[in-house]
């Protein structure tokens, strides 16, 4: 895993850009419910630093139920050979939501915490799905009930250990959520890997 190579981040209309070593790669990623999405800025610099430039969205009210569609604005006002779109619990059901609508523009979807209340299940999208064994807030039951809307065959699905529901943002403790047994660091570290193992 890259760590040391330069990406610069600017800020723009939509949110913030974070472009790193890659040229062809960008995901637009949308932040979980009441998250101030600046909170993802260590994860989203690893991600480009590894290859896959990211454009972190601003939400209205830091609700992306309400900005749903922003990754039309972002991927027509830049050009990349391949564009996935991601978030983190809503932030990611929106992202799934916007990936049923627009599969054909997409190569793949980033579920960090969070689950597809729409069917994805015929569509050729790479998705990478996280989620920790410490994890408090996720619905589990939702989470397996909504299983078979990804793709089986492109769909790398993760259960690690250690992991809980706030540590993939530096957004601090999360009421309901269980006490991590790894380090913010290494849960981010545990996403950076299987997206880049999964996508570059």
């Amino acid at each position: 895993m890259e760590s040391d190579v330069e990406v610069t981040v600017t800020k723009t209309e939509d949110g913030y850009f974070f472009d790193g070593k890659g040229t062809e790669s960008a995901m637009v990623f949308y932040p979980g419910a009441k998250v101030e999405e600046i909170s993802y800025a260590p994860l989203m610099k690893q991600l480009a630093a590894n290859g896959l430039d990211c454009y972190l969205v601003t939400m209205p009210g830091n609700l992306a139920i309400f900005g749903m569609n922003k990754a039309t604005d972002v991927m027509t006002a830049y050009k990349y050979k391949h564009w996935y779109i991601g978030g983190h619990s809503l932030g990611g059901a929106m992202a799934a939501s916007y990936a049923a609508d627009h599969a054909d523009e997409l190569d793949g979807l980033l579920l960090l915490a969070a689950y597809s209340t729409k069917d994805l299940s015929d569509s050729d999208l790479a998705v990478v799905s996280l989620v920790g064994s410490e994890d408090g807030v996720i619905n589990r039951d939702k989470l397996a009930k909504y299983a078979d809307n990804l793709p089986k065959d492109t769909t790398v699905d993760i259960q690690f250990a250690g992991g809980n529901h706030a540590y993939y943002g530096n957004y601090g403790e999360q009421d309901g959520d269980g006490k991590a047994g790894i380090s913010r660091e290494e849960e981010q570290a545990t996403v950076v890997n299987a997206v880049v193992e999964a996508w570059l």
